[in-house]
């Protein structure tokens, strides 16, 4: 049986603003994302018949159609039937370590590995701009988790304008098990508080979302400046999210007290990251953490800025 085995990376905001309502009913946004290279892994395998099937690792990734990885299998096969018809179903089989509900795109990579691995699978030879734009499909994350590295994302985060690479920077970051905050719930209570400062004109959106193109952000990364870059870390959902779960301030503030480039929320919660300049630091960091994980249920993690996306690392084509 033919099978592909891929790498899913987890990615961070290292900006995000929100500004204001679109008509589709999300939100207009303008962020900075960045690939780490915290991944899960991704295995599909060919069935002889025309099924869709997926296994998790975790107990808490649900299996069925609800999952984004196989909702990416299902929009595969009915985008091409001829491929479906010829090759098969698929099993998909996720070795899952970007944990979960914690704002750091692990389902969104999980689909995104769906489409490239099935590319491949059913010899497709579809671009990269082809795969994003099925990805847009299935949810606003999934397109940069194809192209990975660093962006600017603007509109509902869909549309993509690539940034220099910025894979010499360490991340540490933590995530309590317990805490799970809901993205629809965070944007929905943002906008209840401050949608009074939404912009409303099509033309000023337009305008404030291309404004982040020459933001202090993107010069930053553009002129290789870490330390602007971990002053410049912003999460306009951090106004909602850290007053309702103060551990959340408490983690941020021990990060940023361990001395680290600065310290954020990753989209709607509830991980943390410091943004560090060398693994020396980071693992000063880390083990601050760890006396505040103390008895709690802090999961923590080490990982790198990385300049990928979905990345084949096996196959098997026989």
């Amino acid at each position: 049986m033919r099978s592909y085995s891929l790498i899913a990376p987890a990615k961070i905001n290292l900006y995000l603003e929100i500004i204001g309502d679109r008509p589709d009913g999300y939100h207009e946004l303008a962020m900075v994302l960045q690939s780490i290279d915290l991944a899960d892994q991704v295995d599909l395998r060919s069935l002889s018949t025309d099924t869709i099937s997926v296994r998790c690792s975790h107990p808490q990734v649900p299996i069925n159609r609800s999952n984004l990885a196989y909702q990416a299998a299902a929009l595969m096969a009915a985008e091409f039937p001829d491929a479906f018809a010829q090759f098969g179903g698929v099993e998909i089989t996720i070795d899952k370590r970007i944990p979960i509900a914690a704002g750091l795109a692990g389902g969104s990579s999980n689909a995104a590995a769906v489409l490239v691995g099935l590319d491949l699978l059913w010899q497709l030879g579809l671009t990269q701009s082809e795969l994003e734009e099925l990805g847009s499909q299935l949810g606003s994350d999934v397109p940069f988790c194809i192209a990975g590295g660093s962006a600017i994302a603007t509109g509902r985060g869909e549309r993509l304008s690539p940034l220099p690479s910025v894979d010499n920077l360490y991340v540490v970051l933590g995530k309590y098990r317990h805490l799970d905050v809901a993205t629809a719930w965070a944007y929905q209570t943002y906008r209840a508080n401050f949608g009074n400062t939404y912009v409303v004109n099509k033309q000023d959106l337009t305008s404030r979302a291309a404004a982040v193109h020459s933001s202090s952000m993107v010069q930053a990364i553009i002129h290789e400046d870490r330390f602007q870059i971990g002053q410049r870390l912003h999460n306009d959902l951090e106004r909602v999210v850290i007053p309702a779960y103060p551990q959340i301030l408490q983690l941020k503030e021990t990060f940023q007290n361990a001395g680290c480039l600065g310290a954020m929320m990753s989209g709607s919660g509830s991980t943390v990251f410091a943004l560090c300049d060398s693994e020396n630091q980071a693992q000063k960091v880390h083990q601050q953490g760890r006396l505040l994980a103390q008895p709690s249920d802090l999961d923590l993690f080490i990982a790198r800025l990385t300049s990928t996306g979905i990345q084949v690392m096996s196959s098997n084509k026989d």
